[in-house]
């Protein structure tokens, strides 16, 4: 398998549980600097579990999440956040009562983030110029579409080195969910890693470098991201419904 650069983020030998159920089952994996990794697997798989693991939200019964090195298994989610990790998670999470530039506003909470606040702001608007259009209104009136720009927006104002998402297209029209991924590219292009869960996995794997599959609560794949296309368990397990017009996750 390819390397395509540093890793950044390693996770090895991950255990998650819930109570007695095991989510996740000895799981390794790495995202190198300046990366693209997709994580794709049925629902049920862990994949949404090992994000938040990520995040700091599920604390792992074993094994080793890295950052550049550091042990993140013991640190709380905001110090994550502090660190350059940003997760938007699946469902967007925003505050709905609170208007769209609010909400962009608590995305910059940590010291590092606010000292870029005003240039990420002005950012956040010329890539989501609907988003500085409508920026007094309430988040929870927003479409889909218009919600999940505001979470990519709002976890950009964090000022990540990392991006960690969580089924960004899902329930989007196949043209805002387009945008979507064109979003992404762009912020790839400035620098970000982005480690992506995702149930529209031709678009997933198009983008990325590299991919990983998980089922069960274990990785029983990777590749090179467009390499993946070609599998034929990829193809059976997660394309064809694609190709009749459905979606898989």
């Amino acid at each position: 398998m390819v390397t395509w650069s540093k890793p950044v983020l390693e996770i090895e030998g991950l255990v998650v549980s819930y109570g007695a159920l095991t989510a996740l089952q000895g799981v390794s994996l790495t995202v190198g600097s300046g990366e693209i990794v997709v994580l794709v697997g049925p629902n049920g798989a862990g994949k949404s579990t090992l994000l938040k693991a990520v995040a700091g939200l599920l604390h792992p019964r074993s094994g080793a999440i890295r950052w550049e090195g550091e042990e993140l298994s013991a640190i709380p989610p905001h110090r994550i956040v502090e660190r350059g990790l940003a997760l938007v998670p699946e469902g967007r999470r925003l505050f709905a009562r609170m208007t769209i530039r609010e909400n962009l506003e608590l995305g910059a909470f940590t010291p590092r983030a606010q000292a870029e606040k005003s240039r990420r702001l002005d950012r956040v608007y010329e890539i989501f110029p609907r988003l500085q259009e409508r920026q007094d209104q309430l988040a929870g009136s927003l479409s889909g579409g218009e919600q999940q720009m505001l979470a990519l927006g709002r976890a950009f104002m964090s000022a990540p080195r990392l991006l960690l998402l969580d089924e960004p297209s899902l329930g989007l029209a196949p043209r805002v969910a387009e945008a979507i991924f064109s979003v992404l590219g762009e912020f790839h292009r400035e620098g970000l890693s982005i480690f992506l869960v995702e149930q529209n996995v031709q678009a997933a794997l198009t983008l990325a470098q590299r991919a990983y599959i998980l089922e069960g609560g274990k990785i029983v794949g990777a590749g090179e991201g467009r390499s993946l296309l070609q599998d034929e368990h990829i193809r059976t397990a997660y394309l064809g419904p694609l190709a009749r017009g459905g979606q898989s996750n």
